[in-house]
């Protein structure tokens, strides 16, 4: 199974990235393969033109097409995941996670955004056409501190629940099997578009 961490935060570091970390680690420690992708790393004029024949844009899709499964991180602000996650879920294709497990994770300042991952991630990656998502995490800030050195510590409680969570998402990607690297063509009948 090979699983893309999709970091969605425009900080270095950052408290969702922290948690894809902590996924990182327990992943690696069952020999999953990951793939990291910080999406604040792709030029930001490509991502807000839209233009998804940048380079940079076209290896980072090339990258969501291989993996099995996805794990995406994203800070909240105002009740909605970020941003720049936002300008990149648009570029992709509207199949580009046909078939994939999808582990939404988010952090924000209080547990009153908890309802974000639901009412405004899932359903885009819904439509994105993601197999499984599965329930997802949400960390308030109170439950990953910086450390005096510079480094996020998570709370015990919240390492429980991130562990379960991956070992959910291992098992579910084993039932998915291989997938094949490219994205498969859509009959313009099968588009959705608002107006």
């Amino acid at each position: 199974m090979s699983v893309l961490l999709l970091a969605g935060s425009p900080s270095s570091p950052s408290r969702s990235t922290a948690l894809l970390d902590a996924v990182a680690d327990r992943l690696g420690r069952r020999g999953v393969a990951t793939d990291a992708l910080a999406v604040r790393d792709l030029p930001a004029a490509a991502l807000l033109a839209a233009d998804t024949s940048h380079h940079s844009v076209q290896l980072a899709v090339d990258r969501i097409a291989k993996a099995q499964a996805i794990v995406v991180a994203t800070p909240v602000y105002k009740a909605a995941y970020s941003g720049l996650l936002k300008v990149f879920l648009d570029l992709l294709p509207q199949t580009a996670l046909r078939g994939k497990a999808v582990l939404p994770l988010a952090t924000g300042g209080s547990p009153h955004h908890m309802l974000a991952l639901d009412y405004a991630l899932r359903p885009v990656l819904n439509a994105l056409g993601a197999r499984h998502i599965l329930p997802g995490v949400y960390a308030s800030d109170a439950q990953v501190t910086l450390t005096p050195e510079g480094a996020y510590q998570l709370q015990v409680d919240l390492f429980d629940r991130l562990a379960e969570a991956v070992d959910t998402l291992a098992a579910e990607g084993l039932k998915l099997g291989p997938r094949p690297a490219a994205f498969e063509p859509v009959h313009f009948s099968q588009v959705r578009c608002s107006v």
